[in-house]
C-alpha cells in the first residue's frame, strides 16, 4: 500500500503514555474477574463485552465519564501510528468528498491510540476486544498490538489488512452519521437476541462495504493500491469472519450467533463496495443475499 508522503489526520489522539485505569459502570466499578468473564463470554456468545460488562455490573446501557484529551499525533518516530494517522486522514477526505456530493457536511470522527485498556463514553475499552467504534463519543479505539495478532494469530498479515481494520470502524462512524447504527440499536431489547444479531451482521457487513467503498476512491484519487493489496484485505476479511473464528476457537458453528458475518459475507460486501465505490449499493438491510 503506498502512504508514506501523504497527509496525516490532526484527529488521532495518542494515550499510549497514559494508564488504562479500572472500569466503572453505573458508578460500581467492575473487578478483573469480571473483565475476564465478559471477555471470554463475548468470544464465545458473540455478544459484545462492553453489554455483558454492564449486565454483569447490574447497569443498563454502558456509560462513561470521559473528558476529551486533546489530539495529537504520534511521534514522527513511530511508523505504525504514522500509518494509522495516514490512513484515516484519507478516510476523511473521501467520506468528505462522498457526503459533500450528497449535499451533507461530514463530521469527522477522532481516532484513539491506547494500550491495555482506556476509558471510552462507551465504557472501558479493552485490547481484547480489538478495535471498536463508539458512537456515544464517536470515536474509533484500537491497540496496536491488534495487528500482530491478526498477523500472528490469524493469519492476516500486510499493512492493507491493516488499513481495512481501520476503514471498518469508520464505516461505522459513517453509519452513525447517517442515524443507521441509532435505529438498529433502538431495536435491542425489543427483538429476541438472534433477531438482534441478524441486526448486527448487516450493519457491520454495511461497514464492511463501506470500506470496500473507501478503497475504491482512495485508489481513484491517489493510486494507493499495490500488487496484492486487495488480496491482503480479502483474507483478512475471511479470518475475521464469525464462521473462521468460531472454528479458530474450537467450537460449532452456531449462525444464530454471528454478530459480523461469515467469511464469505465480509468478503462479497467488501469487494461490492469496492468494485462500485456507491453507498448505495451497501443496503445490506434491503438485500436478501448477505
Amino acid at each position: 500500500m503506498k502512504w508514506e508522503g501523504n497527509r496525516e489526520s490532526d484527529n488521532v489522539e495518542d494515550r499510549r503514555s497514559s494508564g488504562g485505569g479500572m472500569p466503572v459502570f453505573g458508578g460500581r466499578s467492575i473487578g478483573i474477574g469480571t473483565i475476564v468473564i465478559a471477555l471470554l463470554g463475548g468470544w464465545a456468545l458473540g455478544i459484545n463485552p462492553l453489554t455483558i460488562l454492564s449486565l454483569l455490573s447490574g447497569g443498563g446501557a454502558p456509560t462513561a465519564q470521559v473528558q476529551q484529551a486533546p489530539a495529537q499525533r504520534p511521534p514522527a518516530d513511530d511508523t505504525m501510528g504514522r500509518f494509522v494517522a495516514t490512513v484515516l486522514a484519507d478516510t476523511e477526505d473521501v467520506w468528505q468528498g462522498v457526503f459533500r456530493e450528497g449535499g451533507a457536511t461530514y463530521q469527522e470522527p477522532r481516532l484513539v491510540l491506547f494500550r491495555g485498556a482506556t476509558p471510552t463514553a462507551c465504557g472501558t475499552g479493552q485490547a481484547a476486544m480489538g478495535p471498536f467504534y463508539c458512537p456515544a463519543d464517536q470515536k474509533v479505539y484500537i491497540d496496536l498490538g491488534f495487528y500482530e495478532t491478526l498477523k500472528s494469530r490469524l493469519g492476516a498479515p500486510g499493512d492493507f489488512a491493516q488499513a481495512y481494520v481501520i476503514a471498518h470502524e469508520v464505516g461505522h462512524h459513517v453509519q452513525h452519521q447517517l442515524g443507521i447504527s441509532g435505529k438498529v440499536d433502538q431495536m435491542r431489547g425489543r427483538v429476541s437476541q438472534a433477531e438482534y444479531n441478524a441486526l448486527s451482521v448487516r450493519l457491520e457487513l454495511q461497514a464492511d462495504c463501506f470500506a470496500g467503498v473507501w478503497a475504491h476512491h482512495a485508489h481513484n484519487a491517489r493510486q494507493i493500491l499495490e500488487q496484492g493489496d486487495v488480496e491482503e484485505a480479502m483474507n483478512a476479511a475471511a479470518k475475521i469472519g464469525d464462521d473462521a473464528l468460531q472454528r479458530a476457537g474450537g467450537g460449532a458453528v452456531v449462525p444464530e450467533s454471528f454478530t459480523h458475518g461469515s467469511s464469505a459475507q465480509r468478503q462479497r460486501w467488501f469487494n461490492n463496495g469496492l468494485q462500485n465505490g456507491n453507498i448505495k449499493t451497501c443496503d445490506t438491510f434491503s438485500s436478501r443475499n448477505l
